[in-house]
């Protein structure tokens, strides 16, 4: 029996003529929509409660709906019932728990969470401005801002100007020692 590792054929010319499939349309059917929604309203609701976000910020961060029909979404998620959202607020609630996670990971404490969210920072992205503005601003792209902000310094790349940037001079030929 040959046990030589077979090779495998590649995608197919016409899988290749079609491209990837980046997103199932399924993702946004009812039935997916209606799994996610209490879950994430429950979890949206600890953390905005950690930030300290008032009932009008909490309800920017969402996209404004009534302020009834956010009551009725928390109750229903609160009782573990399925909660049909929008995909648009979905969306909003997914970059609330994205900036969240990235918090947790850059941060230790939850007190330094909510400092960092709530000063003023000089990164051209905030405009001097506390990256909570732009979270409670109302839009998706306040919300996508912060969350690519987080993303880019956790994964290392720091797009405020610091300490180490004021003054800087470039390296020269004699500071590169090799050993």
């Amino acid at each position: 029996m040959d046990k030589r590792p077979r090779k495998t054929q590649g995608p197919s010319r016409q899988d290749v003529a079609a491209g990837p499939a980046f997103l199932s349309p399924e993702r946004f059917q009812p039935k997916a929509r209606g799994r996610l929604g209490a879950p994430a309203l429950r979890t949206f609701a600890a953390i905005t409660e950690r930030w300290k976000l008032s009932e009008a910020q909490r309800l920017s961060v969402l996209g404004f709906p009534g302020r009834s029909t956010y009551h009725y979404w928390l109750a229903k998620a609160r009782d573990r019932k399925r909660v049909l959202l929008p995909v648009d607020t979905l969306l909003r609630l997914s970059a609330v728990l994205g900036i969240h996670k990235d918090l947790r990971i850059l941060f230790g404490r939850s007190e330094d969470e909510g400092a960092w969210l709530k000063k003023p920072h000089d990164a051209p992205v905030f405009g001097g401005q506390p990256p909570i503005n732009l979270v409670t601003s109302g839009t998706q792209d306040g919300l996508m801002l912060v969350r690519r902000y987080l993303d880019a310094w956790r994964g290392g790349v720091f797009a405020a100007p610091n300490a180490a940037d004021r003054n800087f001079e470039p390296y020269s030929d004699d500071d590169i020692v090799i050993v």
